[in-house]
């Protein structure tokens, strides 16, 4: 008989908006994952970006968690609601900061002062499979410039060229080649905001987290955070499952601000916990 291995995963929402179908959906892969393998749930709170996370978000995600009944074994979310608490984000400045000084004894940061709108103009866009966004790749304008390392400027990590292959759980095979994709990533920003690329690398290689579930729009910022990881010294990447997306129309995924699909709206609407969670299993989209 074959054996399962435990695995430890998280549910990592960010407070800028309320729960919707769609993260139930993903509750419900990480939550299912977990029981299968007798694994645990990590709960982490993604507010790295301050302009954005809100503490009402933050309160009404723990109280719909509590409500659906997913119950996570690192970080509950009453020890959200007691204070500071290792699984937000906001609170681990100083573990960013750490991971940050190695990257920087390697000589692999440097500071930036491009503008977002000038990164754009400047960048290149790789060709993409039909169907996929389009991502502009910065182009390194900054890289030689040594501007210091310090607030007020973007500070960006050194890609080089070269193929980043893993397997992932759910589509098989895949091939990232991150320098062609984005080119130098964005580590944190001129106003002090960590960057989601950053922060969740660094996340799930100081947390442990060895099993990551998550939408399959996430897919093509999988290889360069398996390249940050094995810069920072993390030999063997998480495993990676990439799932379907419930999908508002055939090429828009729902997001925060489809209040018909939101939690709360549902909730107030009389829906019990079963009936959200069967209507996010129900809905997906499996071609995705």
């Amino acid at each position: 008989m074959a054996v399962v291995e435990s695995v430890l995963t998280r549910f990592a929402p960010a407070p800028t908006g309320w729960l919707h179908l769609g993260h139930v959906l993903n509750a419900e892969y990480v939550w299912g994952r977990a029981r299968a393998t007798g694994g645990r749930v990590l709960l982490r709170i993604e507010d790295h970006d301050r302009t954005r996370a809100r503490p009402e978000f933050e309160a009404g995600i723990l109280g719909d968690l509590d409500w659906l009944g997913y119950r996570p074994d690192l970080f509950p979310t009453d020890a959200f609601r007691a204070g500071r608490c290792d699984g937000r984000q906001s609170d681990r400045d100083s573990i960013y900061h750490e991971a940050l000084e190695i990257l920087r004894a390697r000589g692999l940061v440097y500071a930036c002062d491009c503008s977002r709108r000038l990164a754009a103009i400047s960048g290149t866009q790789p060709s993409r499979p039909a169907g996929e966004p389009a991502e502009l790749r910065y182009p390194g304008l900054c890289r030689d410039r040594s501007l210091p390392v310090v607030d007020g400027y973007g500070w960006r990590v050194r890609i080089e060229p070269g193929v980043e292959e893993f397997e992932d759980a759910r589509i098989g095979l895949q091939r990232q080649d991150p320098e062609q994709q984005c080119g130098d990533v964005l580590l944190r920003d001129r106003n002090g905001n960590w960057t989601y690329q950053f922060a969740v690398t660094v996340d799930d290689w100081r947390q442990g987290v060895d099993t990551v579930i998550r939408g399959i729009d996430l897919l093509p910022s999988t290889g360069r955070q398996i390249h940050i990881a094995r810069l920072l010294g993390r030999d063997r990447p998480p495993t990676f499952l990439h799932h379907p997306l419930i999908m508002k129309t055939g090429d828009q995924k729902l997001s925060k601000s489809d209040g018909d699909t939101g939690v709360r709206d549902l909730r107030a609407k009389g829906w019990s916990p079963a009936e959200v969670i069967g209507a996010a299993r129900r809905f997906q989209n499996i071609d995705a």
